[in-house]
């Protein structure tokens, strides 16, 4: 890519080989001298981001792009004599991947406490899948990349994980009562808990596309109880129990060759069809991103042009160098105070400790991760 000649001006592009890197420094050792007149070539499924004298200075979509720096070429190698022929003049692009990073996994590595209302305090282990999607490259980069040379899914996934962990234990204690009415809510939890997440993932520049929940295991203990619970509510209801000693005649019925099995399994065969057709019924609603040269403006949710820098509706920046860690507001370079609350811009918010068992937790989270308790 020419990026460490004196003469020739760069001609700068990037193809990730190895599908797995989110951003990738240009020149990937050290800083560079990215001359003036360099040619940037960015791909549909990537955002380039100038870094000049050590600030973010635009974001550039995909195209061809003209790089303006004051490194000009034989004669800044001169005037940076004094400083043993290097350019203090430092400019360097970090390529962003903006495509979709499918099948994450998420899990729990240490059990989590849940308080159950008919079992009491089981430890659960969960696991699932997750998609991201870098959608602020500049925010994206200033809260974690900093100044890697590239940057993976293997080295975000971790801590990916901890926020979903936690937030997971927070969605489940809110949301369901007991173990015995999990069946057939995994859906609903995951749906919950994919806009729980979608703030927090927003605040390091991140979308979250897609999150499935997989399983959410108890110990062999718990589960031993629920299946000898679930066996005496069946015979407990006279009802059910007469349902499921018809439903095993009619099946032995079907299996006989005389002609009343013969007859009964015709009578199945025609009532299948309408069984199939009553599952099918139901479909999952699917939310649409606008297409083409529209994206969705992360502020009011309205639909504007791909390469606008603000929200022609609401006004917001679209280019976000960092966010307020309290009311979420895109901050101006070098801001000390939040436009909108007033808050330090760089202050961090503190971690929540658990006053039973005293282990840390996420800043807003509403139980222990470690112990199950409520938080203040």
């Amino acid at each position: 890519m020419g990026t460490d000649n004196v003469i020739f001006l760069e001609v700068i592009e990037w193809f990730d080989e190895t599908g797995n890197e989110l951003v990738h420094r240009i020149p990937e050792k050290g800083s560079g001298e990215i001359k003036y007149g360099a040619q940037l070539t960015v791909r549909e499924s990537q955002a380039g981001v100038l870094y000049y004298k050590g600030k973010a200075i635009d974001a550039f979509g995909p195209g061809r792009h003209t790089l303006q720096t004051w490194n000009i070429p034989i004669l800044t190698k001169i005037l940076s004599i004094p400083w043993a022929m290097t350019s203090p003049l430092r400019a360097e692009i970090y390529m962003t991947n903006l495509k979709v990073f499918p099948n994450l996994k998420w899990g729990t590595r240490d059990p989590v406490a849940f308080k159950d209302s008919e079992l009491g305090l089981v430890r659960l282990r969960a696991h699932g899948v997750f998609n991201i999607q870098v959608i602020q490259p500049v925010l994206f980069i200033n809260s974690l990349v900093g100044t890697m040379g590239m940057f993976t899914t293997k080295e975000i996934s971790e801590y990916l994980k901890r926020v979903i962990i936690s937030r997971f234990n927070d969605h489940l204690g809110e949301n369901l009562d007991s173990l015995l009415n999990l069946p057939g809510q995994y859906d609903e939890l995951a749906y919950g808990l994919q806009k729980r997440l979608q703030d927090d993932f927003r605040r390091l520049g991140l979308g979250l596309k897609q999150l499935y929940i997989t399983s959410i295991t108890p110990p062999t203990e718990v589960q031993k109880a629920i299946d000898d619970k679930s066996r005496m509510s069946v015979f407990d209801d006279l009802d059910q129990l007469v349902k499921m000693k018809a439903a095993m005649a009619m099946e032995k019925a079907s299996e006989s060759t005389a002609e009343a099995g013969a007859g009964m399994g015709m009578g199945l065969g025609f009532m299948l069809p309408a069984m199939f057709s009553e599952a099918f019924k139901s479909q999952t609603k699917t939310n649409t991103a606008p297409a083409g040269n529209f994206i969705q403006c992360p502020d009011c949710g309205n639909s504007i042009p791909r390469e606008s820098k603000f929200c022609p509706l609401c006004g917001h920046q679209q280019v976000v160098f960092a966010r307020c860690a309290k009311c979420g507001k895109n901050l101006p370079p070098n801001a000390k105070f939040c436009p909108k609350c007033g808050h330090p811009a760089d202050e961090k918010p503190v971690p929540k400790k658990c006053p039973k068992c005293s282990s840390e937790n996420m800043p807003d989270a509403s139980f222990c991760n470690q112990c199950g308790e409520k938080l203040a």
